[in-house]
């Protein structure tokens, strides 16, 4: 595809010369004597380069040179300029023109000049996108915020208006990650996402009444398990460079995917093996310790005959200590030996609230804001109402704990018909979590609480997976925590094989 190159001079003449020479070097040229025409044209076009004289009335080339850059930020514009005004050209450069030609004109230094800010646009557009994409890879490993990054990178590289990651989940495609505008029609980009995935390589729907669509598949291991789709505005065509940045970024992307399943591979052997461990724990410790509940509570009510009252305060700290214990070895039990569901017709709505209402009860911290913004379009679905509750609160518990005084807790659900899925949001503006925090928080046994078990966010992960559903958290140190649950309303279909696969 040709680079697109604006060309602005009062002088008719040099605009007729350049547009001959540069379209003999293969370049898409508007050339126009207009200041306000070239406006226009940065308004409808995405240009790679632009070409402006110096000085010209009644707007001088500096000023033009902002009004384009107010439209197209990274475009890099070649200031041109007689001999005679050189000190002034340096000065655009300084207000950030990329360089300046001198008339007239050099067939070499014409030539030479237009490939070094083409080749600086290209690098200085992405190095800093793709650095940034790579390092969230490197620092997290967590797949929803790599995507996350990704889409960002391809908007922003790009200059698409919407970028939007899929993943091919249980035979449909299922958006993971988005950045931009909106989409005005999800079934278009899902069916570049299927288009690219089926082809194996990024393929180009040109535009019409919106922007042209883009799609690259995201290749794991054995084949296609998603897409990376981007959207350009209206009358922008992708070029060469576009399609190379979405083959790195859909790599990355599928990096970022197959680390997840290999994270669930080895999570999946840790679950077996903690099974295995809690049998033998069960066994080993549940009888000895309600035996020492049993006589910690023996030797409270013997002492509270006595009058000994500090006596009994040591006994029921005995008795504290112990059922906490107990309550370790049962969520090692519950989490080692993951359930069978018992998929039950359910409200999430009335589970929420379920929920909310006995977090606020045990929570301590007084001034707490609570918001509910509910889908009514959400409707009943099958689900294991005992399990689901395990997880919402313990995430609704988590939220609170991390308020101060004066915080809000906001519960927002969102139903999409087209791919049944309920999304829900629990974000508070509590204390917030570092990276390292965040990175671990689905490990076993990692906790911040002083009374944690370590235990709380791998159950809910857990419950959340065994319905076919994904739980994502995203968190910012000082701001709070959102956390995202997507739930399908519809359970999944059962492995290849059968039960016994």
């Amino acid at each position: 595809m040709k680079r697109k190159i604006l060309v602005v001079d009062d002088d008719t003449a040099i605009v007729e010369v350049l547009e001959m020479r540069l379209n003999a070097m293969g370049y898409d040229v508007t050339a126009t004597a207009d200041p306000q025409a070239a406006i226009a044209a940065a308004d409808g076009t995405r240009f790679d380069l632009a070409l402006i004289d110096l000085r010209m009335e009644p707007t001088d080339g500096i000023a033009l040179m902002e009004a384009v850059h107010g439209r197209q930020p990274r475009l890099p514009v070649l200031i041109m300029t007689a001999h005679g005004t050189i000190e002034t050209a340096v000065d655009a450069v300084q207000r950030g023109a990329f360089d300046y030609l001198t008339k007239p004109f050099l067939r070499d230094e014409l030539r030479a000049k237009i490939a070094r800010a083409l080749a600086s646009r290209r690098w200085a557009r992405d190095r800093e996108r793709l650095l940034t994409v790579g390092q969230t890879l490197a620092s997290s490993g967590i797949m929803a915020r790599v995507l996350d990054a990704v889409a960002q990178g391809a908007v922003e590289t790009t200059e698409a208006d919407r970028c939007v990651v899929f993943q091919l989940e249980h035979g449909r495609l299922v958006p993971m990650a988005s950045a931009g505008s909106p989409p005005p029609s999800w079934p278009a980009l899902e069916a570049a996402a299927a288009a690219a995935m089926t082809k194996g390589l990024p393929v180009t729907f040109p535009g019409s009444e919106t922007g042209a669509i883009v799609a690259a598949p995201l290749v794991v291991q054995k084949g296609p398990t998603g897409a990376l789709v981007i959207e350009t505005a209206r009358g922008i065509e992708p070029n060469e460079d576009d399609l190379e940045l979405l083959a790195l970024f859909s790599s990355q992307a599928a990096v970022a995917v197959r680390t997840t399943h290999e994270l669930e591979g080895l999570r999946s052997g840790a679950l077996a093996a903690l099974g295995r461990m809690a049998t033998q724990v069960a066994h080993e410790l549940k009888n000895p310790l309600a035996g020492l509940r049993l006589y910690a509570r023996h030797l409270e009510q013997r002492l509270g005959k006595g009058g000994d009252a500090e006596g009994v305060g040591l006994a029921q700290k005995i008795t504290s200590t112990v059922d906490h214990l107990a309550a370790v070895v049962q969520e090692i039990t519950a989490f080692g030996r993951p359930p069978e569901l018992h998929r039950a017709p359910a409200s999430v709505h009335a589970l929420l609230d379920e929920c909310l209402s006995f977090a606020q009860a045990k929570c301590e911290t007084p001034d707490i804001e609570v918001f509910r913004a509910y889908d009514a379009a959400c409707p009943t679905a099958p689900l294991d109402v005992r399990e689901l509750r395990k997880a919402f609160l313990n995430l609704v518990l988590n939220g609170l704990e991390a308020l101060a005084p004066g915080g809000r807790l906001t519960v927002t659900t969102g139903y999409s018909s087209e791919t049944r899925t309920v999304t829900i949001v629990i974000e508070d503006t509590g204390v917030g979590m570092s990276e390292e925090t965040l990175g671990r928080i689905f490990d076993l046994f990692f906790t911040t609480k002083p009374q944690g078990t370590g235990l709380g966010m791998a159950v809910a992960r857990s419950v959340v997976d065994l319905h076919g559903g994904e739980l994502t958290i995203h968190s910012t140190l000082g701001k709070g925590t959102r956390v995202n649950v997507r739930l399908p309303l519809e359970p999944p279909p059962p492995p290849a094989g059968g039960a016994g696969a």
